[in-house]
């Protein structure tokens, strides 16, 4: 019977890929509202897509604005991003949910990470993987997003066989309560640039995130 991995080997593989691949830098605009519609507006497309979608909101990414403006002029700003009809939705849905609660995120500090996650999953457009990148980007909380790449990543490497976000959650969500949040940030960066690596040469060589020569 294959011995199953440890914690520490899953912590060995994500603090090789950081050293590896160095500090990145993610979602880190100043203005925190461009971070959290990025959020929505790079589900199902490109980076491309929806950098072309967040150019032509520029000058209107204030809660305020996105709030006022009519849905029609939304739905043509975020063309370029695909989906647009949905996802205009899913802004109005998320910034009404946020004022709602004050538009404020400091009010949301005394939420547990859990029942922030929970609020979240309640917006229209949010599932797990978006919940997870706002919880550790927007709100500054500690979570491992289970993302694509990190799912076929661990797969591959032998882990496991995690069919879904939530087979992954299991075994890998409490790595992120005792570290730094910095390298949680940066855990989840490696993982994305080593993807895209992977993607374009699928014959590369993974056994150094094993520690094997």
């Amino acid at each position: 019977m294959k011995q199953k991995k440890t914690d520490s080997q899953k912590i060995d593989v994500l603090n090789r890929l950081v050293a590896h691949y160095g500090v990145q830098y993610w979602w880190e605009d100043e203005n925190r509202i461009t971070d959290w519609v990025s959020m929505i507006l790079i589900q199902q497309t490109t980076e491309k897509n929806a950098k072309k979608a967040l150019e032509n909101l520029e000058g209107y990414l204030s809660v305020e604005q996105l709030a006022e403006m009519p849905i029609e002029e939304l739905q043509e700003l975020i063309r370029p991003a695909g989906f647009f009809t949905q996802k205009s939705l899913y802004i109005k849905e998320l910034i009404n949910w946020y004022i709602k609660n004050g538009a404020d995120i400091a009010k949301f500090a005394d939420y547990s990470t859990e029942a922030l996650r929970k609020e979240l999953l309640s917006i229209k457009g949010v599932g797990q993987e978006t919940a997870d990148a706002m919880l550790l980007y927007i709100f500054e909380r500690n979570v491992f997003i289970c993302d694509q790449y990190a799912i076929r990543l661990f797969t591959r490497l032998g882990f496991g066989e995690y069919k879904n976000y939530s087979d992954m959650r299991k075994d890998f969500a409490h790595l992120a309560d005792k570290i730094p949040h910095a390298l949680c940030k940066e855990w989840h960066a490696a993982i994305d640039v080593h993807g895209k690596h992977y993607r374009s040469d699928k014959q590369m060589d993974e056994s150094w995130l094993l520690g094997e020569e």
